[in-house]
């Protein structure tokens, strides 16, 4: 563990550390939440991969938006006992001002927002076209923003209005433009891959200029649903998700607790059985090894 940085703020994954008054040492971890619960077990290795996926992103990505990162060595900054600890699964960062949005991005109809619009034909407010089925994919991405839950909570999807009255108009249309930006070209990518991106969600904040800046981490399969597109037009066929490289594989098994009566989605969660956990580190490895060959 970091003992010679004193703890800024841990989060359900990642454990902050500040560096003077401008900068953070944020730590992956191997926690793993799902339903916006902390399991009880690791997931061995998460932490680095996430760091590495989160990584190859920023680069990717830097042409659209600005990112937190300060392009220091993290191992500079700690001790050298505490170097096993940060190595590969650390970021040192700009302190920014983060806004209390989630910007979500959709290109496929699935999860809560296949839930909603089963419900009222929207998802976050917005109106789509009748007939869509379960899996589809939106004739063009959506942004559907959630404000930011605190550990343990679960977040809650707004609408766009909402996020107006929060940040403010100017800074509510940037962020929506960049966000779509920045899920378009990252599919385009993956898409080379034979990966389809369903969904994603980017956090901001704004840096000393007040400049919107990308930050914590960016399409890993913590924030991503990731299908092979191999399998997506059996599955959307069939009415079902493809399978996925994300953490899908541990939702499942937590559902089925969940209609067993063995679990309410509140904490504490239930034990993780050791095939769950090998299988997820599995999926989020194979995840960063597509992506990345």
């Amino acid at each position: 563990m970091i003992t010679s940085l004193a703890l800024h703020s841990r989060g359900k994954v990642r454990d902050n550390y500040a560096v003077g008054t401008d900068r953070l040492l944020m730590v992956a971890s191997d926690r793993i939440s799902a339903f916006d619960v902390v399991m009880g077990e690791p997931i061995p290795g998460k932490g680095k991969l996430l760091t590495q996926m989160a990584l190859f992103w920023f680069e990717q990505l830097k042409s659209i938006c600005p990112n937190h990162l300060t392009g220091q060595d993290p191992l500079s900054i700690v001790s050298a006992s505490e170097r096993e600890f940060v190595q590969d699964r650390s970021m040192l960062v700009k302190r920014l001002k983060p806004l209390p949005v989630e910007a979500v991005v959709r290109g496929y109809l699935v999860g809560s927002g296949w839930s909603e619009y089963q419900q009222s034909q929207t998802v976050c407010g917005l109106r789509l076209d009748s007939g869509l089925r379960n899996g589809q994919k939106l004739s063009a991405p959506i942004f559907t923003p959630a404000a930011k839950a605190e550990v343990g909570e679960h977040d809650e999807n707004i609408s766009f209005e909402t996020v107006i009255a929060t940040i403010g108009e100017p800074l509510a249309l940037q962020m929506r433009e960049v966000s779509i930006k920045l899920y378009e070209a990252a599919s385009r990518i993956a898409a080379t891959k034979g990966i389809i991106i369903a969904d994603t969600k980017f956090e901001f904040g704004l840096d000393e200029h007040g400049t919107l800046t990308l930050m914590d981490e960016v399409l890993t399969p913590d924030s991503s649903r990731f299908w092979p597109a191999s399998g997506y037009d059996a599955a959307f066929a069939a009415g079902k998700n493809p399978p996925s490289y994300d953490k899908q594989f541990l939702r499942d098994w937590l559902e089925g607790q969940v209609g067993l009566g063995l679990w309410g989605k509140t904490a504490p969660a239930p034990a993780l059985p050791e095939d769950v956990i090998a299988a997820t580190a599995a999926k989020y490895q194979e995840a960063l090894d597509v992506l990345t060959a």
